[in-house]
């Protein structure tokens, strides 16, 4: 049953009980004594009157429903236009103060969550094929090669050199894709349990150390460390590692002398901890997109990379509510702070 034929039998059953409450009423106040009946009285005249006005009532009520559902109507035909190919379409909003008019807005609201969605979703399907054809390209490149001929033993060994290269960039660009779409999921679908943020920096910068051999990462912590509580958040160890160890890479990637610092510092209730470098910085360009997925900015030719590693340390860092700022002079260096909420 559709909503206007809803709301026009509930205007007309408050109606007849109106009235026959109304008819009620008069026939206590005319005929208080017992054996009369107001019905008997009434001619055929009235009665005829009164099943008129019923019916008057009646279709009154139904264009009154109809009216008022209109808007609701026109809604359900523009959101039938929408779909995928069309997404950028928005239902119009006749008065924006009234319930029809707040349900419009919500509704556009979601589809525009879901348009930045569909187009987050597209560039990002297009990137992953654009980072992964290089390598896979120049690793069948490099293999084919080596068959076209017999080549000497050292031949040989070059081409599987080249191709572990190859092999090792797909699996770097494979492993932060997981790490990033891990970085994605509700703080729900995550296993949190009190991380102390010193250990963990300091198993990342094992790692990255471990990884190059001409990485040097110096950690700076002062005695409040000692407090367990004040260096100790709620948090993924593991995906705190992962962003730590790419905040560090990054700052040895882009240092002439290949090292980051990393300190720790409170206020109030809050633990910041800070990657710094003394490289050769980031433009102002650069910086109001250096979060974005797959951007590499004007020092991409400096060093190699896919353009996950920032991404993925501001998604793990809002997963774990905290801020994550970056400052940056070009020729002298940026710094990475990251602001937690201490347990």
């Amino acid at each position: 049953m559709k909503i206007r034929t809803k709301l026009t039998l509930r205007y007309l059953m408050a109606t007849l009980l109106l009235v026959v409450a109304v008819f009620a009423i008069l026939e206590d106040l005319l005929f208080p004594q017992s054996g009369y009946d107001m019905l008997r009285i009434l001619n055929i005249k009235l009665l005829a009157i009164w099943v008129v006005s019923f019916a008057i009532l009646f279709i009154i009520g139904y264009f009154m429903a109809r009216n008022a559902l209109n808007p609701v109507s026109k809604i359900v035909k523009q959101v039938e236009e929408i779909t995928a190919s069309n997404l950028s379409n928005r239902v119009e909003i006749d008065n924006p103060k009234d319930e029809i008019g707040e349900l419009a807005a919500t509704f556009n609201d979601t589809l525009d969550r879901l348009e930045q969605s569909f187009e987050s979703q597209k560039m990002f399907i297009s990137n992953v094929s654009h980072e992964l054809r290089t390598p896979m390209a120049a690793l069948i490149a490099e293999l084919e090669l080596s068959l076209h001929k017999e080549r000497s033993n050292e031949d040989y060994k070059k081409v599987v050199e080249n191709a572990l290269i190859d092999a090792h960039k797909i699996e770097k660009l494979s492993n932060g894709l997981m790490d990033l779409a891990k970085a994605s999921y509700n703080t729900d679908q995550i296993r949190m349990t009190p991380v102390r943020l010193d250990e963990a920096l300091l198993d990342a910068s094992a790692t990255v150390m471990k990884a190059r051999s001409d990485y040097n990462v110096d950690l700076i912590f002062g005695d409040d460390t000692d407090d367990d509580r004040m260096v100790t958040i709620r948090g993924n160890e593991y995906l705190l590692r992962t962003a730590f160890i790419n905040l560090m890479e990054n700052n040895c990637k882009f240092s002439h002398n290949h090292s980051s610092t990393v300190q720790i510092s409170f206020s109030g209730n809050k633990v910041l901890v800070r990657f710094s470098d003394t490289g050769i910085g980031i433009s102002h360009e650069d910086l109001e997109l250096i979060f974005k997925p797959f951007y590499r900015g004007e020092n991409h030719h400096f060093s190699a990379g896919n353009g996950i590693g920032m991404t993925l340390a501001e998604r793990i860092v809002k997963l774990h509510g905290g801020i994550i700022s970056v400052s940056s002079q070009q020729g002298e260096g940026t710094a990475f702070t990251l602001t937690f909420e201490h347990i």
